[in-house]
């Protein structure tokens, strides 16, 4: 016992010491847990106390929906189905099975059926696709008159390339641009549905070649779309980021009603968009650029339309930064008078046209005793500044029909080229960004101007590749 005793002794000791360093380091993380713990307390209180002011990287929770009203149509309302096919391309019949007198029969326990009615059950689907392999004979020989090659060629066939492989016909050329630029697919993707579905093999980099292939041969209708907005009566006009090669760059665009222009530039100075626009751009009372607040679309002459959703924007923003100026007199004078123009252009088409402009008078006559204070604060100093600045761009919608006071036409034009960024990352090359503003700016217009995409594309195609000078999308008339 005294020998155990002896060996345990030690033992005991060390385990006494290892207990103390461990009640103190416990002791430690208690008091670090106490202090995590006010501090997170006392960061809730603070957020409780002004209202939306979560930190960057958390979104607002969104309300629920009132339980008082149902999703979806009201009751009785008339179902919203898809059209019935125009074409029946198959009529099948689907007979019953009869019984010894020649009646027809359940086909499971085989009695006789009584009440029998006949159907119409329509079914769509799809036909498998398969690759179609066409060899094309053509014939060549030199010109002296043209002095070069020449070689015969379909009007479907590409123009002839001496490569030991087949070339992607007109069809999956359109389709694999549209499930680039439409669709947004990484082009490893469209390779893998082109080996899936129809079977065609393609590698990643070949989709590439060839999409850049297709905005050299519809560049033509991309400088047609840059002149047709040059003569538009109003246009649209903003910009985003874009990466192209892993630089940071900028992403362009304008738009109207009919038709959209993207371009990708690595500047974001006033030369962008005098090269889009032009310099006579705005030269004409009847030609009007609506923007935001950026100083370099003041470049340009005419007359301009701010976008008042961006002031709004403003607004809300400086208030949730500081809201002690929540109930200060400039924000809400402001923000009310903004929406006051908004709500009176929309009742444009339902006024008689002196109690129309009466109110425009009134309202203008506000806007302009708003900017003529000065307020003792940097925030609503500034942002009356701005009201003085813009003076003669904030009030232009209300005095053109065709005019808007939002950029909305805008934004919505740079939403698919967002969504695009976010799955691509932007460009590898300038060649790639040429390629697909060219793509976009054609896609887009055509879906604006209700035309089928992919029927477009492969129009504009056969058009260029015969050399014909085609105006589809810039001639609206």
């Amino acid at each position: 016992m005294e020998l155990e005793l002896g060996v345990l002794g030690p033992e005991l000791y060390r385990a006494d010491r290892k207990i103390d360093r461990l009640e103190q380091a416990n002791e430690k993380f208690k008091a670090e847990n106490r202090a995590l713990r006010q501090k997170v307390k006392d960061l809730t209180l603070e957020l409780k106390g002004k209202p939306g002011a979560l930190p960057a990287f958390v979104k607002q929770n969104v309300p629920e929906r009132s339980k008082a009203r149902k999703p979806g149509r009201q009751a009785g309302h008339p179902a919203a189905v898809r059209p019935r096919p125009a074409k029946i391309d198959v009529h099948e019949t689907i007979a019953a099975p009869v019984d010894a007198s020649g009646q027809p029969s359940c086909p499971h326990c085989h009695v006789q059926l009584s009440e029998v009615k006949h159907h119409e059950r329509i079914v769509e689907d799809l036909i498998p696709q398969q690759v179609i392999t066409t060899c094309y004979h053509t014939t060549s020989g030199y010109c002296p008159g043209c002095r070069k090659v020449v070689e015969t060629r379909a009007p479907a066939q590409p123009p002839a390339a001496d490569v030991p492989h087949g070339q992607l016909g007109l069809n999956a050329l359109a389709t694999a641009a549209v499930m680039r630029v439409c669709y947004r697919l990484p082009y490893r993707q469209i390779a893998r549905l082109f080996g899936q579905l129809p079977g065609l093999s393609v590698s990643p980099g070949a989709i590439v070649k060839q999409i850049n292939r297709l905005g050299g041969w519809l560049e033509g209708q991309y400088d047609r779309l840059k002149l047709a907005l040059r003569i538009a009566g109003v246009v649209h006009a903003d910009e985003t980021g874009w990466r192209t090669g892993g630089k940071n760059g900028y992403l362009w665009t304008l738009t109207n009603a009919d038709h959209t222009l993207y371009t990708i530039d690595s500047s974001r100075g006033r030369k962008v968009i005098l090269d889009l626009l032009g310099r006579a751009f705005g030269k004409t009372s009847d030609q009007t650029l609506v923007s935001d607040f950026y100083a370099v679309y003041d470049s340009l002459g005419g007359n301009r339309q701010k976008c008042l959703t961006h002031l709004l924007r403003e607004l809300k923003e400086t208030v949730a930064r500081r809201p002690e100026l929540l109930k200060h007199a400039f924000f809400g004078t402001c923000k009310k008078l903004i929406k006051s123009m908004l709500k009176l252009k929309k009742r444009r088409t339902t006024m008689a046209r002196e109690h129309y402009e009466a109110a425009v008078a009134r309202l203008e006559n506000r806007l302009d005793d708003l900017s003529r204070q000065t307020w003792n604060d940097p925030d609503a100093d500034r942002l009356t500044k701005r009201l003085r600045k813009h003076r003669s761009g904030l009030t232009t919608f209300l005095h053109k029909p065709e005019v808007d006071g939002t950029n909305n036409a805008a934004e919505r034009a740079l939403r698919p080229a967002v969504v695009m960024r976010k799955i691509t990352g932007g460009n590898r090359s300038k060649t790639g960004a040429k390629a697909w503003s060219i793509l976009a700016s054609v896609m887009r217009t055509a879906e604006q101007q209700g035309r089928d995409v992919v029927a477009t594309i492969k129009t504009l195609l056969q058009a260029e590749w015969a050399g014909k000078n085609i105006t589809l999308l810039t001639d609206t008339s």
